[in-house]
């Protein structure tokens, strides 16, 4: 073969082809992107026109709302100024209450004022009257207390001038022969007079009951005969007997009212020791001792006339 002879080469037919098959997909590329910006067009579209609906609704929305809130704010409106002239009318009704009412209290201060000025007038009032009241309780208590004391003297008195009638009688009976020595049951005579020992714990007032029930009374002491006789048939234990000083301090008094012409205290007594001693007792060997009134004793001694 000729080297400087030349060469042809051969040719193809599937080069061809694939021009042909390129050309097609570009085609179709462009078909789709055609309706790919047709579509996004027309969403676009759709987009815009509802878009444009929403704001027409918006607005007729907006136009009724701003209808509504013009008669809500014309109903206000009115509502306040029918409120405003309620306010004012019962501003006026309140003004002219208050005015009343000031009034009423200026009236009611100068009322206070006049009860005040009746009471303080009346409280002097009663502040006398009180006094006075006071001076009248006292007078009375005063009169009572005397009345009293005079009942209580007048008794004494009458109680010692029936015995001592009753001792004369006693004296003329037996001048006349009459023996007058007769004593109730339990009783033991001496003398003149009867005696009861009795027993059992009571105190000074107590006992000076029991001798009151028993008529006869605590027995009153005044010879150291009565006394002997006494000691030996009184409670071992100490006896109340009828003396005492409840009226006033160290002035003792005996039950049938006597002076204190005889006496028979324990060394050192009466001391009024202790919480107050007001009443006497005898002790076992016949000693008086002045001792407290509530104390309770075993035993009392009573005395009384002896009857013919």
């Amino acid at each position: 073969m000729d080297p400087h002879s030349q060469v042809e080469f051969p040719k193809f037919p599937g080069r061809r082809r694939q021009c042909c098959q390129r050309g097609t997909l570009l085609a179709l590329l462009g078909l789709v992107t055609t309706a790919m910006w047709a579509g996004l067009l027309t969403l676009l579209l759709l987009w815009h026109w509802e878009t444009v609906q929403k704001l027409k609704q918006l607005e007729k929305t907006a136009a009724q709302n701003d209808l509504e809130t013009v008669q809500k704010l014309k109903q206000l409106e009115k509502t306040a100024a029918q409120n405003v002239s309620q306010v004012s009318k019962d501003l006026e009704r309140h003004k002219g209450e208050q005015v009343a009412q000031e009034s009423q209290a200026a009236k009611m201060s100068q009322s206070m004022e006049k009860i005040q000025d009746e009471q303080n007038r009346m409280k002097s009032q009663d502040s006398e009257l009180s006094r006075n009241l006071n001076g009248l309780r006292e007078d009375l208590s005063d009169l009572q207390s005397q009345g009293l004391n005079e009942r209580r003297a007048a008794l004494h008195a009458l109680d010692r001038l029936q015995e001592e009638v009753a001792k004369l009688w006693i004296e003329l009976r037996v001048s006349n022969g009459t023996t007058c020595n007769t004593c109730p049951d339990d009783w033991v005579h001496f003398q003149k007079k009867c005696y009861y020992f009795g027993e059992g714990p009571k105190r000074w007032i107590q006992a000076r009951f029991a001798c009151s029930k028993l008529h006869g009374r605590l027995v009153s002491i005044h010879s150291q005969e009565e006394q002997d006789f006494l000691t030996r048939h009184a409670n071992k234990k100490g006896s109340w007997i009828g003396l005492r000083d409840l009226n006033i301090e160290g002035e003792f008094v005996w039950m049938d009212q006597n002076p204190l012409d005889y006496s028979n205290w324990q060394p050192g007594e009466p001391n009024n020791g202790g919480q107050g001693e007001d009443c006497v007792m005898m002790r076992a060997s016949g000693h008086w001792n002045d001792a407290f009134c509530g104390s309770y004793l075993d035993g009392w001694v009573c005395d009384r006339l002896v009857t013919c």
